[in-house]
């Protein structure tokens, strides 16, 4: 007896973090709130596809963390709210949803293709003001998790998700111009001021965004077919 075609509906909740010119690395002391809906088909007990919209918080700040000694002196941060689409698909490693499987439980890999909106608010530097901007990005989502067959109809999972997109503009930093002397520090009484350059962060590379969180999901249907 085999599983046929399956649907699940479902949800999470899960934190977001942001890593670009403001931030190089992940830093989870600098993340927001994330919430995830979605629509899955199970086309067999290993491939699945989903369909979903995450909405998200991500954020950054100098004054929290700098990067080096140029960007205590920025000062930049933003705050973005990210809504995303996205199509992905899913492959369990082991069969944990067939009734004679010795596991109720699977780690699985995902890699899709998705778009963000992005409608933020931040500064490039302390000079300037706060200002709204928006971003528009397709997204390449892939990472893992590990699903736990709860109920014949439930199913619980944990999950890591990794977001490169195709835009610089996440943060306030992607000026095309050159970074140009914007502050002088007077170094004595009797001295002229030295100009400082500001480092408004490289851009030859684009921004990523995370996703770490926990889903719940229900089985619609679940009609199997019987092999002789």
């Amino acid at each position: 007896m085999l599983l046929a075609q399956s649907y699940e509906v479902g949800g999470g909740l899960g934190s977001a973090v942001y890593s670009g010119d403001l931030l190089r690395k992940i830093d989870a002391g600098q993340s927001g709130l994330q919430g995830t809906l979605f629509g899955k088909r199970n086309f067999d007990n290993v491939w699945s596809l989903k369909v979903g919209v995450n909405l998200a918080e991500i954020m950054a700040a100098d004054s929290i963390r700098p990067i080096d000694a140029m960007a205590s002196l920025r000062q930049g941060h933003f705050t973005g709210r990210i809504t995303e689409l996205s199509a992905i698909m899913e492959f369990n490693f082991l069969d944990y949803v067939n009734h004679k499987s010795e596991f109720r439980f699977s780690p699985y890999a995902f890699f899709g293709m998705g778009y963000a909106f992005v409608n933020a608010e931040g500064r490039m530097h302390a000079g300037m003001p706060v200002e709204n901007y928006k971003t528009r990005t397709v997204v390449i989502p892939f990472g893992g998790g590990v699903k736990f067959l709860l109920t014949n109809q439930l199913t619980l999972g944990m999950e890591l998700g990794f977001r490169p997109t195709t835009s610089d503009a996440l943060d306030p930093l992607s000026s095309p111009l050159p970074a140009l002397p914007r502050y002088e520090t007077p170094i004595g009484p009797d001295t002229k001021a030295l100009p400082q350059s500001l480092n408004f962060g490289n851009p030859n590379t684009k921004d990523w965004y995370y996703f770490l969180g926990v889903t719940v999901s229900y089985t619609l249907t679940k009609a199997r077919c019987y092999t002789y």
